[in-house]
């Protein structure tokens, strides 16, 4: 296995390890302290919505469901994750694959809200940053902490995988 494709599937495993991680905390969260998981249909009927030329809505949540949204919704969620490992990996260089250590990885996790903050809630009807919801200062907390989670995660599995890589490279 050459050195650039090691590498490349090393960052997707650790973006889907490190989305899992944090849709683990999700799931502490929603058993330990009853707070409701995101919903991922929702990403999934917005992308579906795009393929007919609709990309925001007043509100997601009564926008005209679409067949299979909960699964691409899932889908599109661990691929973004494989996606902002694989920027990790781009900006951070392999040399942090090889010697992973925990800012980079926890500052851009919570750089990767920004996603979130200025395309999907607007695009969904929340407004930016979730400024529509209810309680926008929680929904944005919830979200930082989601993704330090995420940015956790991505440390954690590049840890947990480095041996393997090495054994590659």
């Amino acid at each position: 296995m050459s050195i650039e494709v090691s590498y490349i599937f090393g960052a997707v495993i650790i973006g889907a390890g490190a989305t899992l991680f944090m849709d683990l905390w999700t799931l502490f969260l929603k058993y330990v302290f009853n707070i409701p998981a995101l919903n991922y249909c929702f990403v999934g009927r917005w992308l579906c919505h795009m393929l007919a030329g609709t990309f925001s809505h007043v509100n997601i949540a009564a926008a005209t469901p679409k067949q299979s949204e909960c699964t691409v919704g899932w889908i599109a969620h661990y691929l973004i994750g494989v996606g902002f490992a694989l920027v990790l990996v781009i900006l951070a260089s392999t040399s942090w694959l090889e010697q992973p250590t925990v800012l980079p990885a926890l500052l851009f996790g919570l750089g990767t809200v920004a996603i979130p903050f200025l395309v999907m809630q607007p695009s969904f009807g929340l407004g930016v940053a979730a400024a529509k919801t209810p309680n926008p200062t929680q929904a944005r907390l919830r979200s930082l902490m989601a993704h330090a989670v995420f940015g956790l995660g991505l440390y954690v599995c590049a840890l947990i995988i480095n041996p393997l890589l090495q054994a590659y490279v």
